[in-house]
Formats: structure tokens, C-alpha cells, sequence
């Protein structure tokens, strides 16, 4: 037989007395608003909402996409965010973390804003990429890299302007060709 203690300051001593020997063993004390199986208010099992929140867990780049584009179209309406979230039953701080992407905004309340800001809710998922792209960089995109790193460890103030002023002539140069090309071309 197991028994739940209500109040988590009652001690096994207690339930000693009304329950025997045997019974005062397998009484579990549990904190207020949590279940016996000590689920919390945020679902998180027993001891798992205990330590800090991790916020990756919460928003994704999708949830800040669409803040962003909850903002975006506040904005155009002209609307402040005390406004919206008057319009949409909810608090100014709320509305705001929906914008910032810090809160993730349910079906049904992303049905709500797009009723409240007049657009369809494929709207805010407008240029929402399926998947990120990687970072790969060309091998121009290398070799501009590596210059201006190589240009910002030059110590010497005089060969850094040497050497910007090379390549302002070498690009000139460029130019100029360029021009005599597409003019040969015209003819």
C-alpha cells in the first residue's frame, strides 16, 4: 500500500503513526503541483525542471523567423505590441517573446495573430528555408579571407597603405581594360 503525503513537510515519522511500520517505507513525499508521478506544471518529469532552462530547446530558427515576421507585419499595420497583444488576449510581455522567437506560439494562436494582422498563416513561414545551408566558401571567397587577414597583421602602418594603394592601381588597371573591352565590343 502506498500513501501520498500532501504536504512536503510532513516526514516519514508522521505516517508512521497512521499507517504501521511497513506502510511508513513506501510513503513519497512530492511537492506542490506535481502528480504522483512527479510530473510538474511544464511536464518535465521529476527533477528534470530543476536546473536552468536551456533556450535552444525552447525556439528554433523557425520560431524566431516567424517572431520576426509577426514584428514584420505589426509594424506595416502600424501597431504597437501592447496593441497586438491586447488583440490577441494575451500580455505585452508575451507578445513580446513571440516576436523575439523566445516563446514557441501554438496552431491556434498563430491562427489567431493571422487573423488579428489580416494575412494567411503561410505568410509567416515565407522565406523559411527547409534546411540550413551549409557555409561553404569559394575559392575566391578563401583567398579574400586570407588577404585581409594577412593585411590586418601587417604591423606596419606604411606597408599596409603600400599595399592598399597597389591594389587600388592593380584594380584601376582592371577597370580600365574592362572598359576598352566592352567598347571594342560596341564597335
Amino acid at each position: 500500500m502506498s500513501a501520498v503525503v500532501e504536504n512536503p513537510g510532513a516526514r516519514a515519522a508522521e505516517a508512521d503513526d497512521t499507517l504501521g511500520d511497513a506502510a511508513a517505507s513506501k510513503v513519497e513525499a512530492r511537492k506542490p503541483g506535481t502528480s504522483k508521478l512527479g510530473i510538474g506544471k511544464l511536464g518535465a518529469a521529476k527533477g528534470e525542471g530543476d536546473g536552468p532552462a536551456r533556450p535552444t530547446a525552447r525556439a528554433s530558427a523557425a520560431d524566431r523567423h516567424v517572431g520576426g515576421r509577426i514584428r514584420e507585419r505589426r509594424i506595416m499595420l502600424g501597431l504597437s505590441q501592447q496593441q497586438l497583444a491586447q488583440m490577441i488576449g494575451v500580455t505585452y510581455q508575451q507578445a513580446h517573446k513571440y516576436e523575439r522567437g523566445l516563446n514557441r506560439i501554438s496552431a491556434g494562436r498563430l491562427y489567431e495573430i493571422a487573423q488579428v494582422l489580416n494575412v494567411a498563416v503561410s505568410w509567416f513561414f515565407e522565406g523559411l528555408s527547409a534546411e540550413p545551408h551549409p557555409v561553404e566558401m569559394s575559392p575566391r571567397q578563401r583567398m579574400c579571407l586570407e588577404l585581409a587577414r594577412n593585411f590586418a597583421a601587417i604591423d606596419n602602418e606604411k606597408h599596409q597603405e603600400a599595399l592598399s594603394a597597389m591594389a587600388r592601381a592593380l584594380a584601376a588597371q582592371s577597370m580600365a581594360a574592362a572598359r576598352g573591352r566592352e567598347a571594342a565590343e560596341d564597335i
